[in-house]
């Protein structure tokens, strides 16, 4: 899917669920659609799920927006007590829109909780009390971190409960985001890689298929650490390797350090906060030839998260660093801020030159930049795509330089890898459904969902979700039952890997076969085989008792065969008749 149709999309009110490759313009994308709203004069609640996401789209975490903190199990004690914060009510009560930026990073557990305190103090009884959820982020980047302790009494949710563990511990498992009916919008354009082989590399990873081909083109990019130019970043798994890198290669240059200290503004927790997760550091200690990167955008200055460059002068009254970027541009490096914003009021601020050491960082950190070149350290990767996210770092095979690797570089988590094949589908089905809209329709839902905010009429609709979006919602999820179907899975599996209860997928099946989208005959796969033999029997049961109901056949045989079974042998009926 192009941006521009997911940019339409959701412009109509959906629940979407805005994913692609590293590169393809999630970023970007979410940006257009926040500064429409706000042209609207409509403003978002934009959160990420850490705090350096959060710097990077000028949000806050979707942890302090919602009130529940560090928090990983929420009672119903703690749902009151968060009900009853004045603030928090009259921030959710406000809200139009919830943006949450890297959701790959929350846990299933942590998406419920959120779900359950929108529900409460919006008093509404629809997913997310009645909230559009914008959903932005990658499952193939880096998982949630899910730690088990003893559960409490009175627990709504837990992330040690069944369910929550490691493996099933994604945002996509929760029954939030089932409840939610969250359309698909897969970006497919590329905007980061145009090394063809590359891509076909990355593309690989992502879908497990990593052959001996794709490796001999890593193995062209391994280098002895002694050969190379160092003043290109390097990128570890661990923070005490870039720590002592760093310090090492700046106690080297020449020169009396400059220091540029951090400054801060608003409630003390909050800047705190931010000055926590801003890339740049409290105190950022420079001399001239100190290799750098910038850690904000700032495309009319002429740089982005992720440009690098070196320090080649102080200039001005604050002896602000002069950065030459490798593309040979000579930028004044200003000072800028970081804020958490509540609704386009500013709760925190700290501002500090958007720089930091470069020769070194870490994978954890370098999640959503864009780099020309880097030398990366990829044998101590200890979690699923962490390889993954630290490779599609860079724009081009030519800037890659491998000192070694892992077997874990190239591993995507296999729960990830499935429902990807799900995700892909849904999103083709959503703009297919979207793309055979008239015009004039797509229009007339985008004014009703910004009436339904406050914008234009004041006799606005009750909710800004249309019965059109519901519909193609409910199509989703039977489409994402029918690929896991076709690929040959049982019910017990798809139930599985999509999280659902086997009754639900049940249900799935009967409606998908009842219309034709899989054959009856099929579905003996999902009956007890006593109830395949007995078929013909069953069906002249029905006949006989005049009757599409199921209790009089059931009690009929006296429990011999279960609902479930009698279920699917009542399709079958019209298929007799037609005969």
């Amino acid at each position: 899917m192009k941006q521009d149709q997911a940019l339409a999309i959701m412009k109509t009110g959906a629940n979407v669920f805005l994913t692609g490759e590293p590169g393809s313009g999630k970023t970007h994308t979410i940006n257009q659609y926040i500064a429409y709203l706000r042209q609207n004069g409509v403003e978002p609640s934009i959160t990420a799920s850490t705090g350096i996401a959060a710097t990077h789209i000028g949000g806050m975490t979707i942890h302090s927006w919602s009130g529940i903190g560090i928090r990983r199990s929420l009672s119903n004690y703690d749902l009151d007590k968060i009900a009853s914060t004045e603030y928090l009510v009259k921030r959710i009560k406000r809200a139009k829109i919830l943006i949450i930026d890297e959701v790959s990073m929350i846990s299933a557990a942590t998406l419920e909780m959120v779900e359950a305190v929108c529900r409460a103090i919006r008093s509404q009884s629809e997913p997310f009390g009645g909230l559009q959820v914008i959903l932005v982020g990658d499952f193939f980047q880096l998982p949630p971190i899910v730690r088990t302790r003893e559960t409490e009494a009175e627990t709504i949710f837990d992330e040690t409960e069944p369910g929550f563990g490691r493996a099933d511990g994604f945002a996509f498992n929760s029954s939030a985001w089932r409840r939610g009916r969250f359309l698909t919008c897969y970006l497919s354009e590329q905007h980061r890689q145009s090394d063809i082989k590359y891509l076909e590399l990355l593309s690989a990873i992502r879908a497990g298929e990593v052959t001996e081909y794709h490796s001999e083109i890593l193995t062209k990019r391994r280098a002895a650490a002694e050969s190379l130019d160092f003043d290109l970043p390097k990128l570890f798994t661990h923070n005490v390797n870039v720590d002592s890198l760093n310090e090492r290669e700046l106690a080297k240059l020449a020169g009396r350090p400059r220091s540029f200290r951090m400054s801060g503004k608003g409630r003390e927790v909050l800047v705190a906060t931010l000055k926590k997760s801003c890339l740049s550091p409290e105190n950022l200690e420079l001399k001239i030839g100190a290799r750098v990167i910038f850690t904000k955008n700032n495309q009319r200055a002429g740089f982005i998260n992720g440009t690098l460059g070196q320090v080649v002068d102080f200039e001005g009254f604050d002896n602000l660093p002069v950065v030459r970027t490798f593309d040979g541009r000579r930028v004044v490096a200003e000072p800028m801020e970081w804020t958490i914003d509540d609704s386009g009021k500013v709760l925190a601020q700290v501002t500090q030159v958007p720089l930091r050491l470069a020769w070194a960082i870490t994978v954890h950190k370098s999640q959503g930049m864009s780099l020309d070149a880097a030398v990366m350290d990829l044998s101590a990767v200890f979690e699923y795509g962490q390889g993954y996210v630290a490779l599609s770092r860079v724009r081009a095979l030519e800037g890659l330089f491998l000192l070694g690797w892992n077997e874990r570089t190239f591993q995507v988590h296999p729960i990830v890898a499935e429902a990807d094949v799900a995700w892909r589908g849904q999103s083709s089905e959503t703009g297919r459904l979207f793309g055979a809209m008239a015009e004039s329709d797509l229009e007339k839902m985008q004014e009703n969902f910004l009436r339904s905010c406050g914008v234009g009429k004041k006799n606005k609709p009750k909710t800004g979700r249309s019965k059109k979006i519901d519909k193609l919602a409910a199509d989703n999820t039977y489409a994402e039952t029918l690929a896991f179907w076709n690929e040959g899975k049982n019910l017990k599996q798809i139930a599985k890997t999509r999280g659902l209860k086997e009754g639900t997928v049940r249900t799935h099946l009967e409606k998908l076969a009842a219309e034709g989208k899989i054959t009856k005959q099929s579905l003996a796969k999902i009956m007890n085989p006593k109830a395949v033999k007995d078929l013909t029997e069953i069906l002249a049961m029905f006949h006989q008792l005049k009757t599409k109901s199921l209790t009089p056949v059931f009690e009929k045989f006296n429990g011999a065969y279960s609902y479930d079974d009698l279920r699917v042998v009542r399709l079958f009926l019209e298929d007799k008749k037609e005969s």
